[in-house]
């Protein structure tokens, strides 16, 4: 504008200017744990050859683990500054995507740390101090690191760093992740840069294994504690080196000249100590980080507040019987006011609540809720008669959306979806009773008393026949006439009579149940003699695997219908059906219920 109209913006410039520095201030004194988290992942943050190279006069790098390999992802060498010599040992990431592939993200393999372990015993022979830099996720973790033995090749870094008779100063530089970052750690001063990070499991780790979800990670990173703060006030870090506003990327050169001095100005303190007594200080650094002090009695004893015991708590199979056995007392409930019922809906509920309350928690929706449960109270409140708000309704319809979209994902919140699920299979078990028992009341209220007395001559009747008593003919009869009658009134007190079933529950005498079980051993025989001499139960096999692993229902009923076709083909179904209706002469059957018999290719019973 002001080339433009040449007019002066000097003063409009300068005020923007510090209003932006000024907000920049506000925004970097305050920052969360996740927020330094990001800054020190920032892909224009100084790596560590960066650093090296602004803090050395002379620098050689050496390669190799003299084992054949060389790990990319840790940088080793000899460099000089004010004209003395030291090793630096780093973790090294790359500026792009193509640098960091070929510095595998800073991820080294146990190659790695055996060249580092090369170094330090290089040095250490020397008498060169030892400068580590740490900024990696962790050490890699594929499958042939662990064939080449990672958890060794650290276990053996910390093992001799402990034993190094040189200075050994650490600075972490970005992130620090986990015993990656700690074989090359183990050292007299450990310093840390203003905005890295150092933790045993990074938050979007520790977010997924906590609250099953890594939209936690906000949350996770302020439990784990992993900022620089931290560290030194927990006494881990000897102190923070400062970066200037914005991050290490705004001004490389006068970072890394804070890292010389804060370096130069440890190794002046170490040089004063004698091998022993760098030995002993490196040592009692890391004894204090655990609560030990030298010369006070340990208790034997220590009471700790740890995780609850998953012994004792309910799995996916205990869940499972326990709605059974809910089911079951709904279904032989006297009513729907059971006590006994109640009590065990109502502790249902209560699971379903708290694994709800902790679902909403993990998918950081916590917040959102109580706020509009806060909001709700107060429209509540000064509209109690009018609708719900729009603006509310929406907020309210937000949460749940974001809420049964990461519901959904598959994997996750397995003993939510599951105790939910058994909740409405409750709930439609107790719609289902309490309407038949309405509809029952409904019935009883419509049938005149006589018929209910004809009614009992019904029920008698049944009982005979299921008893197997002989029944004459008039009574048959008699009861056929009260079952007309009966839905007549049906009829007349506008209830539709869909239709009539027939209970046959025959009873066999002892004599003919051997009988009855003869005729059923052939049926299962004949049927298996049909399947293996077809070659069909290669096929049956194919199709129950196909069932456990959800197959479609289309290719399933395929599959069934094909099979049945093959049975029934080749099974003699006449000699079954021949042998089934004598049976059910010596049973004195009535002839319709004989006609009414068929034999099953599924299962080869006499249906």
């Amino acid at each position: 504008m002001a080339d433009e109209t040449g007019l002066d913006f000097s003063d409009q410039i300068a005020a923007l200017e510090n209003k932006y520095q000024q907000a920049l201030k506000d925004l970097y004194k305050h920052l969360t744990p996740i927020q330094r988290l990001s800054i020190a992942r920032h892909p224009n943050r100084p790596t560590v050859l960066d650093h090296i190279l602004n803090i050395t006069e002379k620098w050689v790098e050496l390669h190799g683990d003299r084992a054949g390999y060389d790990d990319p992802a840790i940088v080793t060498g000899i460099g000089s500054m004010d004209e003395k010599s030291y090793m630096f040992i780093g973790h090294q990431k790359g500026r792009n995507t193509k640098e960091n592939i070929a510095r595998n993200f800073a991820m080294p393999t146990p190659h790695g740390y055996r060249k580092a372990l090369r170094m330090m015993k290089y040095a250490d022979h020397h008498g060169f101090p030892i400068i580590t830099f740490v900024d990696t996720p962790g050490a890699f973790a594929d499958l042939k690191s662990e064939e080449l033995g990672q958890g060794e090749a650290i276990a053996h870094n910390l093992r001799t760093m402990f034993g190094l008779k040189v200075p050994v100063v650490t600075v972490v530089t970005g992130e620090g992740g986990s015993g990656g970052a700690l074989a090359i750690a183990c050292s007299n001063k450990l310093f840390m840069l203003e905005n890295s990070a150092f933790y045993v499991a990074s938050p979007e780790a520790c977010a997924a294994i906590l609250w099953k979800s890594s939209q936690a990670a906000p949350k996770a990173a302020e439990k784990l504690r992993i900022t620089a703060q931290e560290h030194y006030r927990l006494k881990i870090a000897d102190g923070v080196i400062p970066e200037p506003l914005g991050g290490a990327h705004v001004d490389p050169a006068w970072t890394s000249q804070q890292i010389k001095i804060t370096i130069t100005q440890a190794i002046k303190e170490l040089e004063n100590m004698n091998t022993e007594e760098l030995l002993q200080h490196r040592r009692l650094k890391f004894r204090s980080i655990g609560g030990f002090q030298e010369g006070i009695p340990v208790e034997p004893k220590r009471k700790r507040n740890m995780k609850p015991s998953e012994v004792n708590m309910p799995k996916a199979a205990d869940i499972e019987l326990e709605i059974e056995n809910l089911k079951k007392k709904i279904l032989e409930a006297k009513g729907p006011s059971d006590l006994i019922t109640t009590q065990a809906i109502e502790k249902l509920k209560k699971d379903v609540d708290k694994e709800m309350t902790n679902a909403f928690i993990s998918m950081g929706l916590q917040e959102k809720l109580e706020s509009v449960k806060l909001e709700l109270s107060k429209a509540s409140k000064d509209t109690s008669s009018q609708p719900l708000n729009r603006n509310l309704k929406e907020k309210v319809d937000k949460i749940m959306q974001e809420f049964n979209h990461n519901l959904s994902q598959p994997g996750a919140y397995l003993g939510l979806k599951q105790k939910l699920e058994k909740l409405n299979l409750v709930s439609r078990l107790i719609e289902k009773e309490e309407r038949k028992q309405k509809l029952k009341a409904e019935i009883n209220q419509k049938v005149p008393a006589e018929l209910k007395e004809k009614m009992e001559l019904l029920k008698n009747a049944e009982e005979k026949i299921s008893k197997g008593e002989p029944v004459d003919k008039e009574l048959m009869e008699e009861v056929e006439a009260v079952k007309k009658e009966l839905v007549e009134v049906l009829k007349s007190a506008n209830l539709e009579v869909v239709g009539v079933t027939k209970k046959n529950v025959v009873t066999a005498p002892p004599e003919l149940k051997e009988k009855i079980e003869k005729v059923n051993t052939e049926i299962y025989e004949e049927i298996e003699r049909v399947i293996n001499e077809a070659g069909i139960r290669g096929r049956i096999e194919e199709l129950k695997a196909g069932i456990a692993k959800g197959s479609s229902s289309e290719d399933i009923e395929k599959a069934e219908a094909k099979i049945k076709e093959e049975i029934l083909a080749t099974l003699d179904v006449e000699t079954l059906k021949e042998k089934v209706k004598s049976l059910t002469v010596e049973l004195d059957l009535p002839e319709e219920t004989v006609a009414e018999g068929e034999i099953s290719a599924e299962n080869g019973k006499f249906q």
